[in-house]
């Protein structure tokens, strides 16, 4: 049987420079929503330590 290969998910990109205000007022704000899927990513792509 053949198993199919899950291709990894690529790697969030950082917000740009100019993607975000610096006031802190923004909610969501893009290093927000940056952090969350890099979690994502790295619980789906880098293997967990026993």
């Amino acid at each position: 049987m053949n198993t199919p290969i899950q291709q990894a998910a690529p790697k969030p990109q950082k917000p740009a420079p100019d993607e975000c205000c610096g006031g802190g007022s923004c909610c969501p704000c893009v290093w927000d929503e940056y952090r969350e899927k890099l979690k994502q990513w790295q619980l789906n792509n880098i293997p967990q330590q026993a």
